[in-house]
């Protein structure tokens, strides 16, 4: 293991899930400080791991682009795809998604060491198969057994979304135009990509009414793709006034997330940047487990209607949707209420009425 020149790391789908894939980069880079290290996403993976000083090279799988060819073209750019991984002479392969694509790529890319996690079928893929504990400790904890299983000691857990200086100062001078520049700024982001686990818009709005009163806070609706119209209906339902975000890039989001004070959103993906550039944050979780999936670190927390038998269903639709339903205004105040209440190098000395 020691004649380590190129590593991958693999990492497909969702955004949150890149995110927190990032934990394993520190070690790896402590472990083979001469190596190359790549790491595979899709398209809209890249800015997640762009500008993080321990990747060397993004490589992007186009998956959502192929789906709009034909069959035999798709065919075409998957074996031209799995050649250019070739080419590359990888040394060391981590899978850290372990579906059947990314299984194949990993066994198709010529490395002599591949590590993944023994799923059925798939772990046929690999050299080194780690047993998986996805249902047992949170995603970060899952990602740092693949580095475990090689003994590689873990330097760091944290994982990271880095921002240029250039895209937060966008998004400050953004905030000093609104006049926002001394405001206690929360963020809210009340969409998800799951119907299951999106919280009511109508909460979303007074919650951040009790969060004007209380705290004199200053509210920012953030939103991404296909999602501005939610925003707008968080704000229409809302009887003091909220700032809605601008259009940013994914980068520049993390860019205005890191400017905030505290930001409470659905379990999704700027839910987890929020918590990797350092942002107190609450999660509200229903379906998705909180204690496998919330923001990783000590000063986050996380909503949820306690004393459910259906928490952390994993269902992508629920007809009944109790646990969002019946997750009260109230609930989540009191979790933000303690987090406020930690001392957060981030929170200024507030004044609750």
């Amino acid at each position: 293991m020691h004649k380590v020149h190129k590593i991958l790391v693999i990492k497909l789908r969702a955004i949150g899930d890149v995110v927190l894939s990032t934990s394993v980069l520190p070690s790896l880079r402590s472990a083979y400080p001469n190596s190359e290290i790549h790491f595979l996403v899709e398209t809209s993976g890249k800015d997640v791991v762009e500008d993080n000083p321990n990747v060397d090279r993004i490589v992007i799988l186009p998956r959502k682009e192929w789906e709009r060819l034909s069959g035999p073209a798709r065919f075409r750019e998957n074996i031209r795809f799995i050649k250019e991984l070739r080419s590359f002479q990888y040394d060391l392969v981590f899978d850290l998604f372990g579906n059947p694509r990314s299984a194949i790529l990993t066994l198709f890319s010529g490395a002599r060491t591949r590590i993944g996690f023994a799923f059925r079928g798939r772990k046929i893929a690999y050299t080194h198969k780690v047993t998986p504990r996805g249902a047992h400790v949170h995603e970060v904890e899952f990602n740092l057994d693949a580095l475990r299983h090689l003994d590689i000691p873990i330097v760091s857990k944290s994982p990271c979304f880095p921002i240029k200086p250039t895209n937060r100062q966008m998004l400050q001078d953004w905030l000093n135009d609104k006049g926002l520049k001394d405001a206690f700024l929360i963020g809210i982001h009340a969409w998800g990509s799951w119907d299951a686990k999106r919280w009511e818009l109508e909460k979303f709005a007074r919650l951040a009414d009790h969060l004007i009163r209380i705290y004199q806070a200053k509210i920012i609706l953030l939103w991404g793709p296909g999602e501005k119209e939610y925003a707008r209906q968080v704000q229409a339902y809302m009887k003091h006034p909220a700032c809605l975000a601008p259009e940013t890039s994914l980068k520049e989001l993390g860019g205005l997330i890191s400017l905030c004070h505290l930001i409470v959103a659905n379990d999704s993906g700027p839910m987890h940047i929020a918590a990797a550039v350092g942002t107190p944050t609450v999660g509200i979780f229903g379906p998705t487990h909180y204690q496998l999936q919330g923001p990783y670190g000590p000063q986050h927390g996380v909503a949820y209607k306690k004393d459910l038998i259906c928490l952390g269903c994993n269902r992508l639709e629920c007809k009944e949707r109790t646990c969002m339903d019946t997750l009260e205004v109230e609930d989540v105040l009191e979790v933000i209420k303690s987090i406020l209440n930690k001392p957060v190098r981030k929170f200024k000395k507030l004044k609750v009425s």
